[in-house]
């Protein structure tokens, strides 16, 4: 059996600041000089009697303001052209991470996303402190979102990252991150795979790279930050973008997660106890509605018969008792990643016939915690169908035609 990935649960509370057992190098992304400012005055808090490296790109002409004695400011031009996202890290950001950390010879990295001046100083220590501290290998932010925030995550990215690959942060896309110096060159090198094909604002996997490579993987809880917006509004292109990244890393570590696999305890969570205002679902089960008549010929390519029976009975149920199994969401991923692999149609229209399936989940989901069931008891309740469905996923990726629409 191959062995788990260690998974530390950390909370940023105030602790004393991290000693000089490595020199840290922070990677901030392009802020203005007023953010910079603000950024700046949080790192001096967060680390009061350490010197750290602060990295930003050369496009950033300072601060307005001296920065403390303890921060040695280190402004850079980009060995990878930075890529336009700013709203998720990418494959450019990971490799200049790296790349600065080696030159100046820095033994931790602390990579933050785009508004990491939102961050609370004792939550910037917290992440730095469990790769210093704690020698994890990858620090991953907990971020405290609102119950109809971060859906896309919840449906789909942290219950495949959780079933598949071991692994418990609830944010495996996370934009804030500390990095051991063999972490960050791990994230490197397959950053390097992108760039060199000028794909730099690929998206990268850490928690999956962590967990292939049996690395320590802590999560910190951090409290509420400001998270970027993507720049595309249209859900169709965000969710392909997205999913199409994870189904792509998924095929790429199907030796490793098919591999039996040790289960983590669970970490603590709070569920909320407040009431949720509804919300009007009409437009979701719309979309569903109709993508059931245009597209259920494309479904019919991609789901099996069982799969299918239950969306004929998600198609004629009232809209106040909607309810979507968490065994039938587990079903219709795994065989839209199973069919990823296997190119059964084109990507990108595989891709967008998963969009009004996802609606009806989220549809689902506000139903069912709009009548007393606390979000986060069914996000938990659905990655454990996740886990409890992967031999399905593990049969039908090794043997595919034993089901042949």
């Amino acid at each position: 059996m191959a062995s788990t990935p260690t998974h530390i649960v950390a909370t940023a509370q105030p602790t004393a600041a991290a000693t000089e057992t490595g020199r840290l190098l922070v990677s901030l992304p392009l802020l203005a000089n007023g953010a910079l400012d603000a950024m700046l005055t949080n790192l001096a808090a967060a680390f009061p009697d350490t010197v750290i490296l602060v990295a930003t790109p050369s496009a950033t002409s300072g601060a307005t303001n001296p920065s403390p004695d303890t921060l040695h400011l280190l402004s850079y031009t980009p060995a990878t052209t930075a890529a336009t996202t700013t709203w998720v890290l990418t494959a450019a950001d990971y490799l200049n991470a790296f790349k600065i950390a080696e030159e100046n010879q820095a033994t931790a990295c602390l990579l933050l996303g785009a508004e990491p001046q939102s961050l609370a100083p004792e939550a910037i220590r917290a992440l730095a402190a469990a790769v210093l501290d704690a020698n994890a290998d990858l620090a991953v932010a907990h971020y405290n979102l609102g119950p109809r925030e971060g859906l896309v995550n919840s449906a789909i990215l942290y219950p495949v990252t959780r079933a598949l690959f071991a692994a418990r942060p609830r944010f495996p896309l996370a934009i804030d991150l500390a990095l051991s110096l063999r972490m960050a060159e791990r994230l490197a090198a397959t950053a390097q795979k992108f760039t060199s094909i000028n794909q730099s604002d690929a998206f990268l996997w850490p928690v999956a790279e962590a967990a292939a490579a049996n690395y320590t993987i802590a999560e910190v809880d951090i409290g509420s930050r400001t998270l970027p917006q993507p720049a595309a509004s249209d859900l169709n292109t965000l969710l392909a973008q997205i999913a199409g990244s994870l189904f792509a890393e998924v095929d790429a570590r199907a030796a490793f997660w098919q591999r039996a696999r040790g289960i983590q305890p669970a970490r603590p969570i709070t569920l909320s106890t407040l009431p949720t205002e509804a919300v009007d679902i009409a437009p979701m089960l719309e979309t569903f509605h109709l993508a059931y008549t245009n597209l259920h010929s494309i479904w019919s390519l991609v789901l099996p018969p069982n799969s299918l029976l239950g969306l004929k009975r998600l198609s004629i149920m009232p809209p106040d008792s909607f309810h979507m199994p968490d065994s039938l969401c587990a079903r219709i991923v795994y065989d839209f990643i199973l069919a990823y692999r296997l190119r059964t149609i084109n990507r990108g229209h595989l891709l967008g016939a998963l969009t009004p399936l996802y609606l009806a989940w989220v549809a689902s989901h506000l139903v069912l915690t709009g009548s007393g069931t606390a979000p986060e008891k069914h996000i938990q309740d659905l990655a454990a169908a996740f886990e409890t469905d992967k031999p399905y996923l593990v049969s039908r990726w090794r043997w595919p035609d034993r089901f042949n629409p």
